[in-house]
């Protein structure tokens, strides 16, 4: 016998489900037949293409019995993959995916009570214990002579024993708690199965002994007759959802296949179903979730769609079956076309694959633009939760960029909500040359800066793109429908604003520029004169090659290449007071102190900290003391 602890992980992930998914415990029983239905697909994939196990014969089921005398219980039993005590305990004595132990981590105490939010993930065989204080596990890997008993309470350790049992596969007997009586029942377990289950591939067989009653005869006691039948029949049926013709399916039951089978407590914000036909046959059906997947920002995000071939499942984890930036879609890919014994590496290069990749690509890029033009709200939604990925697709998937720059949205510097390009472009002044935005920090920031002075003033509308990915994937944008693209807080943008006689007024304060970038040093690029500041003294900008402060900061977190200490435009105002201070000021001390002090504080509206505030805040102190 071998005692060992639950990694830390595994009993946090206990204490969380147990204590903030009790109302909704009853899908513990889907966690755990679609657990044996991924382990009939593992053996049923290897039957077809392992070496060792090709050719292997068995015929595909679960079982679930219970008993209703003393300690009731409760037991699902599979003839799957199975395990040996390797596998057991690296599948129930640890969580193999980082991602998840990320999100546990990072969880508050009031998120920790949100069943929709712990929705987002599987909880897994795990959830079995909101029923059961004890846990039997009986498995024998398939190929393989021994079998082990897996045992537990679920409180901080296990067992693991050998054990005996008839052929490969797996069952789970629950020791149930009194309030988990109610499972031991066999007309709960036919109504969760109808609920939850009803379209698993493989037939579920519920056992259990039913009583006839013979009203024609009687019993001592005068009561009709009865006598107990051993039954033992199928309760689900058994029906691959997505290979069903789109008229015979109704909206609920796509509903709850993806609620069933992506572990979700809500509804899926659309899905999108398609047969295609010709010289690539094949069926996808599509999900998005209402919230996005709690893993979507992580780099080992766990991909969500199935890759089936003639119903057979291939596999569940292959982040090539759709691009990265899509990796929030949940569903299924059948062909009919590809090799039963298709390998990772073979999905990569082959050609069967990478048309049904860009067909679905391009059904998917479709659908979101149907959905934003007849139903906004829906959109919105959308939106509000993936936004950022596709934009990661703009930068990242040249072939759908147009179709991808319909379906990207952005704030705006003069309209509440989301704005598209195509409704920025459609509320163009005739005079407007460019489509304006500002990037380089948070949305209050920016909405804030007194570098959309002069373009409120002409009316001209500046998109506002607070996202952190922004700066790098516009970059990569350089015009929209033959519109050019430009940010507002590159040097070269100001030229579109120009007036009669601007050059002239430059001209003449060329001097006070010199002056005070002669003063200022090393510490700028440049001093220009500005011609769209109304209010305020000075901005910083960008030269137009050069990332923002805001985008730096990202390349040194994010280990990119080290673009050296890159110094910042300053633009004044010349007709500001302070300006005018340093034009008429012969002390070259006050000169150099009143610049910097002006300088901090253009970068400061920009949200970006001095880099020596001690010294910033002691220069202001000094000055207005005088």
């Amino acid at each position: 016998m071998a005692t060992k602890k639950f990694k830390t992980e595994v009993t946090d992930l206990l204490q969380l489900i147990i204590h903030s998914l009790y109302s909704n415990r009853e899908i513990f029983l889907r966690e755990l037949i679609s657990n044996a239905s991924d382990a009939i697909d593992k053996l049923k994939y290897l039957s077809l293409v392992d070496g060792d196990l090709k050719g292997f014969s068995f015929d595909p089921r679960i079982d679930i019995s219970f008993t209703e005398e003393g300690k009731r219980t409760l037991t699902i039993k599979d003839n799957g993959i199975g395990m040996n005590e390797e596998d057991l305990n690296n599948n129930l004595g640890t969580i193999a995916s980082s991602g998840t132990k990320k999100f546990l981590a990072s969880l508050t105490e009031d998120q920790k009570k949100d069943s929709n939010l712990i929705g987002q993930f599987g909880v897994g065989f795990y959830s079995a214990f909101m029923v059961a204080d004890k846990i039997e596990v009986i498995s024998r890997k398939a190929g393989e002579e021994k079998a082990y008993k897996w045992t537990s309470d679920g409180k901080s350790s296990y067992e693991i024993t050998e054990a005996e049992r008839d052929g490969q596969g797996t069952t789970i007997i629950l020791y149930l708690t009194e309030d988990g009586y109610t499972y031991a029942n066999r007309y709960e377990i036919e109504s969760l199965v109808k609920k939850y289950s009803d379209h698993i591939a493989y037939p579920i067989y519920l056992e259990y002994d039913k009583v006839n009653y013979n009203y024609e005869k009687k019993d001592e006691k005068g009561e009709p007759e009865k006598t107990t039948e051993h039954v033992i029949e199928q309760i689900n049926t058994c029906s691959a959802l997505w290979r069903r013709a789109k008229s015979e399916i109704k909206e609920e039951e796509y509903k709850e296949f993806y609620k069933n089978n992506y572990y979700d407590t809500e509804d899926p914000l659309f899905y999108i179903h398609t047969k295609a036909e010709g010289t690539t046959e094949y069926v996808t059906l599509f999900f998005i979730p209402q919230k996005a997947p709690f893993d979507m920002n992580y780099a080992d995000y766990r991909p969500g769609v199935k890759l089936y071939v003639k119903r057979v499942y291939i596999t569940d984890d292959d982040k090539t079956l759709l691009p990265t930036y899509l990796r929030f879609v949940r569903g299924i890919i059948d062909s009919e076309d590809l090799p039963l014994n298709v390998s990772r590496e073979i999905l990569q290069e082959n050609r069967v694959m990478a048309s049904i990749r860009n067909s679905s690509v391009k059904k998917l890029l479709s659908e979101f633009k149907k959905i934003s033009e007849n139903n906004p709200e829906l959109y919105e939604k959308f939106i509000k939760e993936y936004n950022r990925p596709l934009k990661e697709g703009l930068y990242s998937d040249y072939a759908n960029r147009d179709a991808l720059l319909e379906l990207v949205r952005y704030h705006s510097s003069s309209r509440d909500g989301y704005v598209s390009l195509r409704s920025y472009k459609e509320h163009m002044p005739s005079d407007q040359k460019a489509i304006y935005y500002l990037t380089g920090g948070k949305e209050e920031t920016l909405k804030s800066s007194p570098l959309l002075d002069a373009y409120k003033k002409k009316g001209y509308e500046v998109l506002i793109m607070d996202d952190d990915i922004d700066e790098i994937v516009i970059s990569s944008v350089y015009e929209y429908e033959k519109i050019p693209l430009k940010a507002i807080n590159k040097a070269g943008a100001m030229d579109d604003l120009k007036e009669e006689g601007e050059d002239e007024k430059k001209e003449a304060k060329k001097s006070l520029a010199e002056k005070i970038k002669a003063a200022l040093g090393e510490e700028v690029k440049d001093v220009r004169i500005s011609t769209r500041l109304v209010d305020i003294p000075a901005v910083v900008v960008n030269d137009d090659n050069d990332p923002s402060a805001q985008m730096q900061r990202i390349m040194k977190q994010m280990g990119g290449p080290d673009v050296g200490d890159i110094k910042p435009i300053l633009e004044i105002n010349v007709d500001s007071p302070l300006i005018k201070k340093i034009e008429d000021s012969q002390d070259d001390e006050f000169v150099k102190k009143l610049s910097s002090i002006v300088l901090s504080s253009a970068m400061l509206q920009e949200g970006i900290m001095p880099e020596n505030p001690a010294a910033f805040a002691r220069d202001i102190s000094e000055l207005l003391s005088k």
